[in-house]
């Protein structure tokens, strides 16, 4: 599979996740999805609460998906999109987690910041310079 397709297959598992928010409140959905060195694909979506601080993002929700089925590093490409037409970046608390993740492989993934109109294409550690994750407790 072309890079090209690699991108545009997990952009369109992110936009399906997205499908699933819980976002009464916001109003604003949006859809992330995780690809693995072994081809696993692992998606989520954002789940917020009326207690605003308990909201859950995308990222989180694949990541902490991610964990459960024993993913521990292997992380080469995120994809997030949003309800707009402008590209959507991971927060700071989502970037950090993916950074915890990336860290136990080593890896500083792709990331694919995607709107309806523009895919802007960001490697982790552009998005989140100077990390403090695994290896800082060293």
């Amino acid at each position: 599979m072309s890079e090209d397709n690699n991108r545009d297959s997990l952009i369109a598992a992110a936009r399906r996740a997205l499908e699933n928010s819980y976002s009464p409140y916001s109003n604003f959905r949006v859809g992330a999805a995780l690809r693995f060195a072994d081809g696993t694909v692992v998606t989520g979506t954002n789940v917020e609460n009326a207690s605003y601080g308990l909201a859950l993002c995308a990222e989180t929700v694949a990541v902490a998906k991610a964990m459960d089925d024993g993913h521990r590093g292997g992380l080469e490409e995120v994809a997030v999109i949003g309800d707009t037409a402008a590209p959507v970046t991971p927060c700071g608390r989502c970037r950090q987690v993916l950074n915890e993740l990336a860290e136990l492989g080593d890896t500083d993934p792709v990331v694919w910041c995607a709107g309806e109109d523009e895919v802007v294409e960001m490697r982790l550690s552009g998005l989140l310079p100077r990390a403090f994750g695994p290896a800082s407790l060293e």
